[in-house]
């Protein structure tokens, strides 16, 4: 995150506000589930495989679309590589433009696997100068690398840039507060203004590129 120009950090925020806003549509329109947090499922597959629920399958396969959309969002970045980002969001955007179809037609559980995939897809974006990919829609790890960057400036020592890594996991706490709440009043509303934030990402992410060129 912190290798990234202002641009582009600006850009990151932006995506883990839609994970954040996505998060909370799939999680109202589950019934619990989360389709950007595997953490979360996976304790879920747990707890369910243990008392027998259901809830265990449930959370595998949102598990499984989850991984199939890292792998193809991987795909689409080693293909478009200096559009990486463009690309990714791209397809993110007809995901969740279908996952709106979907729900508009009384899809359920098919539109949720639809959120599920465009959120593993939409890891792909950013990539770091070292290879890593850069989770949008994910924060434990930011949280982490928050709690160490704030023990270096009070040290006094290494690296005490924490205020990036805060922006991040405030930007997908605002994004899911702001999903909630369409998406308790009107879940069609939240799932087109999913995409719409989604493309105005897109069209962002391709003003950076023209720049950098």
């Amino acid at each position: 995150m912190l290798r990234f120009d202002r641009s582009v950090q600006t850009l990151a925020v932006g995506t883990a506000i839609l994970a954040g806003f996505v998060d909370a549509i799939g999680f109202i329109e589950s019934g619990g589930f989360f389709v950007s947090f595997m953490t979360g499922n996976s304790t879920r597959l747990a707890v369910g495989a243990a008392e027998w629920q259901k809830a265990a399958l449930v959370a595998g396969a949102i598990i499984a679309i989850f991984v199939g959309g890292v792998v193809s969002g991987s795909l689409i970045a080693a293909k478009f590589r200096r559009k990486r980002t463009v690309a990714v969001l791209a397809f993110v955007t007809l995901l969740l433009g279908f996952a709106m179809t979907l729900r508009f037609l009384d899809g359920g559980w098919p539109a949720i696997a639809c959120l599920a995939l465009a959120m593993g897809v939409v890891n792909a974006a950013f990539e770091g100068q070292d290879g890593a990919v850069v989770g949008v829609t994910y924060m434990t790890g930011t949280l982490v690398q928050m709690g160490h960057k704030i023990a270096h400036a009070l040290r006094g020592e290494g690296d005490g840039r924490w205020l990036p890594h805060l922006w991040l996991w405030a930007g997908l706490v605002a994004g899911a507060t702001i999903g909630a709440h369409i998406t308790l009043w009107s879940p069609l509303t939240g799932y087109g203004l999913a995409a719409l934030l989604s493309a105005a990402l897109m069209l962002r992410a391709i003003s950076i590129a023209r720049i950098a060129d």
